[in-house]
């Protein structure tokens, strides 16, 4: 037992209290997060791995690129990180009989849930932060980045004597990189139209930049193109041909962020003079009002997770039915608003659902927290599934 759990004490301890719960749980949201964010980077990271084995990039730009992602993955899981800190610290309440103890002396529902509300308050202002401004800075300089690396794609990534694919349906060989960097030896296969494939040979070539982009200067070479209306290919020869690279380094292009790249008060108050946010509204409309209820989740899944988790029960009451009870109501919510969010590109109708199962969500909890009764489903439904617990058991248990 803790100071607290005295009857006598509970007034004078108020804030050892908030302090502990507040210490526990936030530790344990941060470890949580931590761990979670990892694990899902390092699987996407992987697919990455051609940065370092295809284009040789260092393990630093490799780092650099993927760990760029890693504000999108917070938004998602902090609110996950934050179900899971608070049932931790609930159900180690409950094993160690504090919250009944709690409960006995007279403390309130509201009492016990005030540091779970000081958690979720920090935790939304995290997401706050991170969806207005870091999410679309990262991915803003993931583009600046991933261009920067490919500014220097046919004199730094094309090796000699090897078949080095720039895109889908692009590749390009070079025998020989001489001292002054001209390219020896230069064939280029091109099948990114469907209609048309190209395969372009040259005996040199040197990049050119001017203002009109950057463009790969090939001499003395041949192109032959072959049609899939033609059965046989045409056949040109040059003595200098320009193949544009600006689409790859960057060039004289400039810059179009997507919606998801835009801060959140260039949603709102959107430039007129923006083509790409007045040619898709409904794209606006939908991540505006991702942007908006993304702090919102962490107290719907606080609210819920404690009026589900939080009022006391006895040793002989199992909370496994009322921790797949949790999980199910939040991943409900949750893939509610995820179905929202993609729907709301073609109507308004969706993001009215959205707002509504929130504020449903947070009434409801709010009230069953006011009662400070446990939430428990049918009997029927318990029972089965706490027979099916024992099933698996003892089905599984070493024999």
């Amino acid at each position: 037992m803790r100071e607290w759990d005295a009857p006598g004490e509970v007034r004078g301890t108020m804030n050892s209290f908030d302090r502990y719960i507040f210490r526990t749980t936030f530790g344990a949201f941060v470890l949580i997060l931590v761990s979670l964010t990892t694990v899902i980077w390092i699987t996407h990271a992987l697919r990455e791995i051609d940065l370092i084995t295809n284009q040789k990039q260092t393990i630093l730009v490799f780092m650099g690129i993927t760990g760029l992602l890693i504000p999108l993955l917070l938004l998602v899981i902090a609110p996950i990180a934050l179900v899971v800190a608070i049932s931790y610290t609930l159900n180690k309440l409950n094993v160690d009989s504090e919250i009944v103890v709690m409960n006995a002396s007279g403390m309130s529902p509201w009492r016990v849930f005030r540091p779970y509300v000081t958690v979720t308050f920090v935790v939304s202002l995290m997401v706050v932060f991170v969806s207005a401004y870091l999410a679309p800075k990262g991915m803003r300089e993931l583009r600046d980045w991933a261009t920067k690396v490919r500014a220097d794609l046919v004199t730094n990534i094309v090796q000699p004597g090897r078949f080095t694919p720039i895109e889908n349906g692009l590749t390009v060989h070079i025998r020989e990189r001489q001292a002054n960097g001209q390219l020896v030896g230069i064939f280029i296969d091109d099948r990114r139209n469907p209609a048309e494939r190209a395969t372009i040979l040259a005996e040199l070539g040197e990049i050119v930049e001017n203002e009109r982009g950057t463009f790969l200067l090939l001499i003395n070479g041949s192109v032959q193109r072959l049609e899939s209306a033609r059965p046989d290919p045409a056949i040109v020869l040059f003595d200098r041909y320009a193949f544009d690279l600006s689409r790859f380094t960057g060039g004289a292009a400039v810059t179009v962020y997507g919606i998801r790249e835009r801060y959140v008060w260039e949603l709102m108050f959107p430039d007129p003079k923006d083509e790409l946010l007045a040619a898709q509204p409904g794209n606006v409309r939908a991540e505006l009002h991702e942007r908006i209820v993304a702090p919102i989740y962490p107290f719907a899944f606080a609210v819920l997770a404690f009026a589900i988790l939080g009022p006391p029960r006895t040793s002989r009451q199992s909370r496994g039915v009322s921790l797949v009870m949790t999980i199910l109501t939040i991943s409900g919510l949750r893939l509610l608003g995820f179905a929202c969010h993609v729907f709301a590109i073609q109507s308004v109708t969706p993001i009215y659902i959205m707002y509504a199962s929130l504020v449903s969500a947070l009434g409801l909890g709010l009230w069953a927290i006011s009662r400070g009764e446990p939430i428990e489903p049918p009997a029927a439904i318990t029972e089965a599934v706490t027979n099916a617990v024992q099933r698996f058991q003892q089905r599984f248990a070493p024999a």
